[in-house]
């Protein structure tokens, strides 16, 4: 097993309020957070400064986990600053591309893609969709599972 290290993690969606801090918060229950930087961002400005949607915090309470994230842009710096940026679909995946230099573009996937390598599957948004909350839940779970694993064997 490699020496663990700190890893810098970001979740993108598009607002900020539904998938990507409920990922943030799904991670940090999963590992140390205080040894690594976890944080989510969104693309578009509809909700900035809010905290996750009901819906999120609901499902997040169902399951003891606890999202502690007010919603933000995603930034030029976080491109850099970050080692692994996680998008929640392909919409996410085409806005960063045009704001990435290739070799930040190196550090970008879709969230899914840990459980269904290389399949491109988009995370669907739960945003007044309240049926499919609990899939989008089981989704991130599942991602966040392997993504705890790769941080803890220092393999991210």
């Amino acid at each position: 097993m490699k020496k663990n290290k700190s890893y810098k993690i970001l979740f993108v969606c598009l607002g900020n309020i539904c998938r990507s801090p409920m990922a943030e918060a799904l991670l940090k229950k999963k590992i140390n957070a205080k040894e690594h930087i976890i944080d989510s961002a969104g693309l578009d400005d509809y909700h900035l400064g809010e905290l996750p949607c009901e819906q999120t915090m609901e499902i997040c309470r169902k399951h003891n986990c606890f999202p502690d994230h007010r919603a933000r842009l995603l930034r030029k710096e976080d491109l850099q600053k970050f080692d692994k940026i996680y998008v929640m679909d392909r919409h996410n995946l085409e806005k960063v591309r045009r704001m990435a230099s290739p070799e930040e573009m190196q550090k970008v996937d879709m969230i899914l893609n840990e459980i269904y390598p290389g399949e491109n599957l988009d995370v669907p948004d739960p945003y007044l969709r309240d049926k499919i909350i609990e899939t989008v839940f089981q989704l991130l779970d599942a991602a966040t599972d392997v993504i705890a694993d790769k941080i803890n064997k220092g393999e991210l």
